[in-house]
């Protein structure tokens, strides 16, 4: 069954639910969200995306997140996507700036934040091949990395960040 995810206006407000099959065909305005993880030694987790994710197969991401769905609260989809793609529940979130990100693939409004996690980290088979903790100095090198193959809305809303870090 085709998702149904809220469409946002210029504003961040929602005017719309459409399938996710059409928003991402469309490239329509959507809410997102992303969490960078820590783990206590400041290490941030970087995974890979499946081969068979909708936008972006295969690519690394370090932050977890997906779309906000249709009536679905942003902070609500924050730890019901954390729960889905790692496995994480009841880390304390910390909500860092929103973001807007547009590329011919997609364009969102997103909620971010970031959580220390210690525990055990559980994939999502459907969605997430491969994952390690990484310094952020080693994060660094592959953001610099022409030919990593990094998502590009996690690297602009949230690499600046993690350059900090280094």
């Amino acid at each position: 069954m085709d998702e149904m995810v809220a469409i946002l206006s210029n504003d961040n407000v929602v005017i719309d639910a459409r399938p996710r099959s059409v928003m991402r065909r469309d490239n329509l305005r959507h809410a997102a969200t992303g969490v960078l993880v820590r783990n206590p030694a400041g290490d941030i987790y970087v995974h890979r995306r499946t081969a068979t994710k909708d936008v972006y197969p295969s690519y690394y991401d370090f932050m977890a997140g997906g779309v906000v769905a249709a009536g679905e609260d942003p902070y609500d989809a924050v730890v019901r996507e954390l729960a889905e793609e790692l496995g994480i529940s009841g880390a304390d979130l910390v909500k860092l700036p929103e973001g807007d990100y547009a590329d011919d693939a997609t364009t969102y409004h997103a909620y971010l934040y970031s959580c220390v996690w210690d525990g055990p980290i559980r994939h999502q088979p459907s969605e997430v091949a491969w994952g390690a903790w990484m310094s952020p100095a080693e994060l660094i090198s592959k953001l610099d990395d022409p030919s990593w193959p990094v998502m590009p809305d996690t690297a602009a809303l949230i690499g600046p960040l993690v350059r900090t870090f280094g």
